[in-house]
């Protein structure tokens, strides 16, 4: 048993529909047995979201609900042959008028609860897998849509629903018992509290659907697949050397997601790491990558790190004085009281003499939790046991990835030392005793030059990059670049040297290359 989850961007067009269809042929002539999660058409849960809202405020716009339709109208002409068509288009219009009386509803009473907001949004998968199911009828075999409502059980969190497992894990069995001999297409994303009411799972909630149904068939691999080649060493919108990891621990899969890796949400895979189920990132458009391999033990590797994660709009707060040290109790205070407030907090550095704590948070949420620390610790601060708090922002964080680090000396100061070289200066740091993490903040502007010089610090296979700008191209200037060009391989091979040019001028323009 395999279960196949395909994102917004693998179904979100006739093209990426089509990739699907090879994918599930490949995988039924290979006699698996596999079940089929999907998610909404690409940029249509946020349509879905922009829709409740404005018609909450009295202006529903019903050419966002026809482009809706439409998305879904176009895919059926394209890949479902005429006679077969009507069926399905039907369908799809009823729960379009059942949409659009909802959105009429919302309008008329200017009030869009929780509970209402998520039943909305479970239009844009159940659509999804009525239409991928019809697909599937069409060129692979038997297949059905399946509610995910209807088997996976939630408390009545809505937005954010927390699953019921044992009871969820009861009705997943049933339904693949129930249907052994029908290609299943499930909605992700959304679920049903017990009285029936649509409830959603928040980020990652497709994910989590097929977690929650691999976990539950104890299947043999759950495969996510998006619109990447896996997991990669480094962001590529920044660094142009970034490549394809072939395997990662769930341990290391969870740090790098946390510090800015989009691919998964690791909390909602969590049903698949209690029983250690490997999770399979592929590509929909080039399905024949090898992706990445989540699993439960880290493997060799040659690099001492896996990957370099990002995060960009960070501010950092620094609360220091003489009231803190040896104080019992301030942190677990401090602590309490933005977790109150729903403030997430990414990193925590502290001084060893306890004189100062620093916590790096969002930028969007760094008034509201100075605010809140002023208010709390107001007599300290007027007593003057508290300097008044320092905000700094315009902070990004930067971090190495691996549990191959714990077992080896001076990643630290490699990592360190590429920063410092490239005059980067470093604001905090911070390192778990398990050492699978070593995050710095930095400034924001430098993020970019930062992942490029770790990048070639830890997975460059020469010893030295030297960085060259060229003043002059002259005869003597030309020339020097002539013997560069035809020196490059030698230099690489003999003296373990990169050399880079990166930037060119003479008397009147310059040409320079940030990457």
């Amino acid at each position: 048993m395999k279960v196949l989850k395909f994102g917004g961007t693998s179904v979100g067009s006739v093209e990426g529909i089509r990739a699907v269809v090879e994918i599930v042929k490949q995988e039924k002539q290979q006699n698996n047995s596999i079940i089929l999660v999907v998610s909404a058409i690409s940029g249509l849960t946020n349509l879905l979201t922009k829709m409740s809202e404005e018609a909450s405020s009295g202006n529903f716009d019903e050419n966002d609900l026809k482009l809706f339709q439409d998305k879904h109208f176009e895919i059926v002409k394209a890949l479902i042959d005429v006679p077969n068509q009507n069926p399905i288009l039907t369908k799809l219009k009823l729960l379009m008028n059942e949409l659009e009386a909802l959105l009429e509803g919302v309008e008329i009473l200017k009030e869009l609860s929780p509970q209402t907001k998520d039943l909305i949004l479970s239009f844009g998968e159940r659509c999804s897998a009525l239409l991928i199911a019809k697909v599937m009828q069409e060129h692979v075999g038997n297949s059905l849509a399946i509610n995910a409502s209807d088997y996976i059980l939630t408390d009545h969190n809505f937005g954010q629903a927390n699953v019921i497992e044992e009871k969820s894990f009861q009705n997943i069995q049933q339904l693949a018992k129930d249907y052994s001999d029908k290609l299943l297409v499930v909605t992700g994303f959304i679920a049903a509290n017990e009285e029936g009411r649509v409830t959603t799972l928040g980020r990652g909630g497709s994910d989590y659907t097929a977690a929650l149904i691999g976990a539950a068939l104890h299947a043999e691999q759950i495969e996510i697949w998006t619109d990447v080649n896996g997991m990669m060493t480094a962001d590529p919108r920044f660094v142009n050397k970034a490549f394809s990891l072939e395997n990662l621990s769930y341990t290391e899969a969870m740090e790098l997601s946390y510090f800015g890796a989009k691919v998964i949400y690791p909390p909602t895979m969590a049903p698949a790491f209690k029983l250690r189920i490997p999770i399979l990132i592929k590509n929909t458009f080039q399905p024949d990558f090898e992706g990445t391999k989540i699993q439960f033990d880290s493997q060799p590797t040659d690099y001492p790190i896996k990957g370099i994660s990002s995060i960009k709009d960070i501010a950092l707060v620094n609360i220091k004085g003489s009231g803190l040290v040896g104080k019992l109790g301030f942190s677990g205070k401090l602590f309490s009281l933005l977790a109150q407030h729903h403030i997430n907090i990414v990193l925590i550095t502290q001084s060893s003499s306890e004189h100062s704590i620093t916590l790096a948070i969002h930028h969007n949420e760094v008034e509201k939790a100075k605010q809140l620390i002023e208010e709390e610790f107001c007599l300290e601060i007027a007593v003057k046991w508290l300097e008044p708090i320092e905000i700094e922002e315009n902070l990004g964080i930067i971090a190495i990835v691996g549990e191959n680090m714990k077992k080896m000396v001076g990643v630290s100061g490699k990592l360190f030392y590429a920063l410092g070289r490239n005059g980067i200066n470093v604001r905090a740091i911070a390192q778990g005793s398990s050492e699978y993490n070593i995050s710095v903040v930095i400034n924001e502007n430098d993020l970019s030059k930062a992942l490029n010089a770790v990048h070639d610090a830890f997975f460059n296979h020469l010893k030295k990059t030297i960085h060259v700008f060229n003043v002059g191209v002259g005869n003597i200037g030309s020339t020097f670049l002539n013997q560069l060009e035809k020196q490059k391989d030698f230099l690489a091979k003999n003296n373990d040297i990169e050399i880079k040019l990166v930037g060119l001028s003479n008397s009147k323009k310059m040409l320079f290359d940030e990457n």
